[in-house]
């Protein structure tokens, strides 16, 4: 420590306390004949792809119709909550995905498209999203079976949405907001020290300016982080993940 500096601060979260983690996608074929990985919606968070490499696309589900917007290294596409996507692979996909609200995927704002039957089951569907420990044969065969259930919901949803319904695509959001419904006052206090805290940091800060004073800035520091998990079968794809100051530990279904 250089002579007659304060004593650090606690390790600062990324900027904004957003989340991070690295994909490829799964190369898997399913029942329409694209490869990709697992169809599912986020409730709280917007989601951002930045293509790092190869070729792909993200075919979305919302209230407006279908669409497929094409990925490729340098692309920048990003969803709201209520947004279903599904990643698919078309050559060597890698995505960088930027969450808003860091911690609250992981702690399960991440329903999957189950078909209704199981989406209105809680037990049923914690049975159906849950990946066994590792990442051998077992667990690979798991992350396919889910990734095929959640596809065969997806399809009757697309299925609606190109014939002009949007009613079962608003339905799954009721139940996908009854089935998360428990977890919400424990994802209030992940963004109340996460992303909330963040904003208040920066506010406290102007304030400071704004008066003169420069404080804070003798707080100033660099962090550095790599993959602390790497391979692990998440949603759409093997996932790089990341272990970082003030988030939650990774969520396993992400």
């Amino acid at each position: 420590m250089v002579s007659g500096a304060p004593k650090p601060p606690p390790a600062a979260p990324l900027p904004g306390a957003v989340g991070l983690s690295h994909i490829g996608a799964y190369d898997w074929e399913a029942a329409d004949g694209a490869c990709g990985g697992s169809p599912h919606v986020h409730l709280a968070c917007t989601e951002a792809y930045v293509v790092t490499a190869g070729r792909g696309a993200v075919q979305t589900l919302t209230p407006e119709g279908y669409r497929e917007t094409d990925l490729a290294p340098g692309s920048l596409v990003w969803f709201t909550p209520g947004t279903v996507h599904r990643m698919v692979q078309r050559d060597g996909l890698r995505v960088t995905v930027l969450m808003e609200n860091g911690g609250l995927p992981e702690a399960g704002d991440a329903v999957l498209t189950f078909p209704p039957s199981v989406l209105a089951d809680p037990g049923k569907y914690a049975a159906a999203a849950a990946l066994p420990a590792g990442e051998g044969p077992e667990a690979e065969e798991a992350a396919r079976r889910r990734r095929d259930l959640a596809v065969e919901g997806y399809l009757e949803l697309r299925a609606a949405l190109l014939e002009g319904d949007a009613r079962p695509l608003l339905e799954f959001h009721r139940a996908a907001a009854r089935l998360v419904a428990p977890r919400v006052s424990g994802w209030e206090r992940l963004w109340r020290t996460g992303a909330l805290a963040a904003a208040e940091r920066t506010g406290a800060r102007l304030a400071a300016l704004a008066a003169g004073d420069a404080a804070h800035l003798a707080g100033a520091r660099v962090e550095a982080a790599v993959p602390a998990r790497r391979g692990g079968y998440g949603m759409c794809g093997r996932r790089e993940e990341y272990e970082l100051p003030g988030a939650a530990p990774p969520h396993r279904e992400g």
